[in-house]
């Protein structure tokens, strides 16, 4: 598998660090609100590259953070009535909601910030102890200029990126650059006590404290969006390489822009929608196809145009799953014939067209587009007369083996509700065509169809689907 790893600019083969094994951190959300599409794009993309590292056989440790300590769950907390931590639980278990909607797994591990306070003090008196970090007045700050590698994976010398960046200057830091460690406590805000006085972790600390402790002092993968590379995944590095004296990640990941009229989503520029808005007027299942239909790396333009046409290609392939589904239960028992042997057999090079698509640096589009033309195949073949269960079950198995990697069709409960509902319709217009009730069968398509639900009689049985 080749990755293009941000810290080389080269696309490098993937070699974990240990034979089998796959240690991946992903920078999760900082919970004080609703997660909007620009977050949910990096969600959904390394849930994909976590599930075809472990469909290619790895063991794969997968954490995500959430920061649940920081001065807008603070300001949320103000304005709430509410404490620190009560905002913090809420939207963790919000963020859950929509994370399960997207058809996102959960990580090995989700820690918590607050969770980790003894481990991130741990790293700050090492970095002290080193001469990387320094105390002042109750904050401490890192001593951006002692670390000699410092810009190596934005690839701007420090004195670039001190020109280019809004910087917080305080008299209390060495040097503009400098960043802080440890915050000393302001009155009402939530602390903990420390060597340096009451106070909380800076931002960038605690990812570099959970990795050690969940994952090692070296890992694999380290993912997330482009704006986190500087400062962010910056000063991870420095802080990581500085007090453990070795590499800190091997492959570094990251994700391009979601747009909105050719502007970076974000919640600064208040220029966004949430996860929970857009799954309400397009489906959650719409947005995760939305987010893998471009290579990872690419900008996505979030428009109603696109949306859109996201929608109609993950219901062609429901449609396709669910026919197959329906002659798995509804076809002929026949055994498979030496034809059909012969057609599941030419389904084979579908599945090597897929992982050559991801092997060749994780590229979800053109993964989705052999899904697509694994659908057409099937579809032309079981769409004969007198499909035999065994035929259905066998192709509905190989969809469904590239779905694992991709996930785009898992079940949500409202697709449950809905298919239980159509199911009893149906029924129950099977019941008055036998009474001859023609009125009330027709009633029952019309009442389906305003519904979007398309009625189909075959021999098999009614089948049905989404407009």
């Amino acid at each position: 598998m080749k990755l293009y790893n941000t810290l080389s600019r080269q696309y490098e083969d993937f070699q974990p660090l240990e034979p089998g094994k796959v240690r991946m951190y992903a920078c999760g959300p900082t919970v004080y609100n609703y997660i909007h599409v620009g977050n949910a794009r990096p969600i959904i993309l390394f849930d994909v590259l976590r599930r075809y590292l472990e469909y290619r056989g790895y063991d794969v440790t997968f954490v995500q953070n959430f920061t649940d300590v920081d001065d807008k769950i603070i300001r949320r907390a103000a304005e709430e009535g509410i404490s620190s931590a009560e905002v913090a639980e809420k939207y963790i278990a919000e963020y859950k909601k929509d994370a399960a909607g997207l058809g996102v797994r959960e990580a090995t591990v989700h820690p918590k910030a607050t969770e980790n306070i003894p481990q991130i003090i741990a790293l700050v008196q090492t970095l002290i102890d080193k001469g990387y970090a320094y105390p002042s007045n109750g904050d401490v700050y890192y001593r951006t200029t002692r670390f000699k590698e410092y810009g190596k994976l934005s690839h701007q010398p420090l004195e670039d990126l001190q020109a280019g960046a809004r910087i917080d200057v305080s008299e209390q830091k060495e040097n503009p650059m400098d960043f802080a460690l440890w915050k000393a406590a302001k009155p009402g805000e939530p602390a903990w006590d420390s060597p340096w006085g009451p106070g909380r972790p800076g931002w960038h600390i605690e990812c570099s404290a959970m990795v050690s402790r969940y994952l090692g002092k070296t890992i694999d993968i380290h993912c997330g969006g482009q704006d986190l590379i500087f400062p962010h995944h910056e000063n991870e590095i420095a802080q990581s390489e500085a007090a453990n004296g070795c590499q800190f990640v091997r492959y570094w990941l990251h994700n391009g822009f979601i747009s909105i009229n050719n502007q970076k989503m974000s919640k600064s520029l208040n220029n966004f929608f949430t996860v929970r808005e857009a799954a309400e007027a397009y489906g959650y299942g719409t947005l995760r196809m939305f987010m893998l239909s471009a290579h990872y790396r690419s900008p996505l333009n979030y428009s109603e145009d696109a949306l859109n046409q996201a929608k109609g290609a993950l219901q062609r392939l429901v449609n396709a799953r669910d026919n197959l589904e329906f002659l798995a239960q509804n076809g002929t028992d026949a055994a498979l014939t030496a034809e059909e042997e012969a057609f599941l057999a030419s389904l084979d090079p579908y599945r090597e067209k897929f992982v050559a698509a991801m092997e060749d640096d994780f590229n979800t589009a053109d993964a989705v587009s052999v899904m697509f033309e694994l659908v057409r195949e099937v579809n032309t073949a079981t769409g004969k007369d007198g499909c035999s269960k065994a035929l259905a079950k066998a192709c509905l198995d190989r969809l469904l083996e590239l779905d694992g990697v991709l996930g785009l069709l898992y079940k949500q409960e409202e697709g449950d509700d809905l298919a239980a509902w159509v199911e009893d319709l149906i029924a129950k217009r099977q019941e008055a065509r036998k009474a001859k009730n023609w009125a009330e069968a027709d009633r029952i398509r019309d009442e389906l169809k305003e519904k979007g639900i398309i009625l189909e009689d075959t021999k098999q049985g009614v089948k049905w689907k989404k407009a």
